[in-house]
């Protein structure tokens, strides 16, 4: 993936590889030690399915190993959303 600032990150919509809109970046989780993005967060859109997903106050967490592109959306490998 190219470079991108955090700040053209923020309020774009999350979907996955096979076209469903599921949310709305929220945050993201950086392991302190290694700078590595570890998670992506995403407020999820009212008709989203969350269960299976790490929740925490209406908050999903999606492993960032499953983000596969970063364009007018952030798509995400359906398969590797899942922990």
């Amino acid at each position: 993936m190219k470079t991108l600032l955090a700040r053209s990150l923020s309020r774009k919509r999350i979907m996955t590889n096979d076209g469903k809109v599921i949310g709305t970046l929220k945050n993201i989780m950086v392991n302190p030690d290694s700078g590595q993005i570890t998670d992506i967060i995403l407020e999820p859109d009212p008709d989203f399915n969350v269960s299976g997903f790490e929740v925490d106050n209406e908050r999903v967490f999606i492993p960032f190993e499953a983000v596969r592109d970063i364009r007018d959306y952030i798509v995400v490998d359906r398969h590797l959303m899942l922990r």
